[in-house]
């Protein structure tokens, strides 16, 4: 019910916002049309600039000065020696390698069950402990 009654306010709230308007509009239609159109004034005529002189020949380029640059002294070269080695170097020694034992020492055993200390009670863990055991009657 409530929801019928605040549509029909929302449309009297719109067609109230729009009356307004609506007279203006028909108001501005009523008005007699001017008597004479107004005058249009006229374009102001548009001054012609001078023409620009261009020289048609250009001025001569400048000289550029050249300046003496000192000449610089080269460091000497050093010499390479012409004589080669007749003899290769020793090979170097192969490393020993190291001897495999026959033997290997067992894997360590995983504990099954949880130390207890005295004095401390701790509840058992569903996921470690045996599940219950199942009796037939």
């Amino acid at each position: 019910m409530a929801s019928h009654y605040s549509c029909f306010l929302l449309a009297l709230l719109v067609s109230l916002a729009t009356l307004n308007t609506s007279l203006a509009a028909r108001r501005l239609l009523d008005t007699p049309a001017p008597e004479s159109a107004p005058v249009v004034p006229t374009l102001p005529s548009i001054p012609t600039l001078p023409k620009p002189t261009i020289p048609t020949e250009l001025p001569p380029m400048p000289s550029i000065p050249i300046i003496p640059l000192p000449k610089l002294a080269a460091p000497p070269m050093p010499e390479i020696p012409i004589t080669l080695p007749t003899e290769l170097p020793p090979m170097p020694a192969i490393p020993t390698i190291p001897s495999i034992p026959l033997s290997i020492p067992p894997m360590p055993s995983i504990p099954t069950t949880i130390p207890s200390i005295p004095g401390v009670h701790l509840p058992p863990i569903p996921f470690l402990s045996p599940p219950p055991a199942t009796t037939s009657p």
